[in-house]
């Protein structure tokens, strides 16, 4: 296996603004993601993709070097994930590096740890198109989930008769957390068309992805609990 690490950060967050150096629990949120990268991998192979020269700024700080700002076509809301990690791999490809298996890394899920992270890299092999890390949801489509038919009426997302929640089939959400993806694969088709995707499981603290406000707060919340009991 030859891994990329993508940590993709682009300047722009509506949500909560500059998030992705903005300081939690002492240090920006960008930073756990860099550090739990580091425990698996070598600064080499380690990308940040940013547009924004104040991430640049900050994440070199850390030691990290960024080898290019990603181009501004690739930093907008529309910009497709597929698009920005190709960038990156045919980055390294030009610089003599050809990796097999790209592990993307969102900088919004600062509770990932390293044991996640190899954990859905034991699961990987060449036959597969991606391991993706995953939740049990709360939002059962067999149950709470519903869509509004063309009469204007609710239906249930997934037609069961379930008159018990823990009746229900168990239904993964990805958290975003973890991606470990068959680079092979994601050259000839979008992730939305990937058909082999395994999963690999995290609870739900651990799969806090950062999004809102509220998200934040409830991060902090998080962060300063665990400063408590280690005190």
């Amino acid at each position: 296996m030859k891994p990329l690490v993508l940590i993709p950060a682009r300047g722009g967050s509506k949500g909560v603004p500059g998030k992705n150096i903005k300081l939690l629990g002492g240090k920006p949120l960008i930073q756990y993601t860099i550090e739990v990268a580091r425990k698996l991998f070598k600064d080499e192979i380690i990308c940040v993709s940013t547009d924004d020269l104040k991430i640049r700024k900050t994440v070199e700080s850390l030691g990290l070097s960024i080898p290019f700002l990603r181009p501004v076509d690739l930093a907008t809301d529309t910009a497709s994930s597929e698009d920005v990690a190709l960038h990156a791999i045919h980055f390294y490809e030009k610089n003599g590096y050809n990796p097999d298996v790209l592990v993307l890394l969102q900088p919004t899920s600062p509770f990932r740890t390293s044991k996640h992270i190899e954990e859905a890299l034991k699961l990987y092999n060449p036959g597969v198109d991606m391991i993706v890390s995953v939740k049990e949801t709360s939002a059962n489509p067999y149950y709470v989930l519903f869509e509004e038919n063309p009469e204007g009426f609710l239906e249930k997302s997934k037609q069961a008769d379930f008159t018990r929640r823990q009746d229900c089939p168990t239904v993964w959400e990805i958290n975003g957390a973890i991606y470990v993806i068959n680079i092979s694969s994601l050259k000839t088709k979008k992730i939305s068309a990937f058909t082999k995707i395994v999963k690999t499981v995290m609870d739900a603290e651990h799969s806090l992805d950062i999004d809102t406000l509220l998200d934040w707060e409830f991060a902090e919340f998080l962060v300063n609990r665990k400063v408590q009991k280690d005190c």
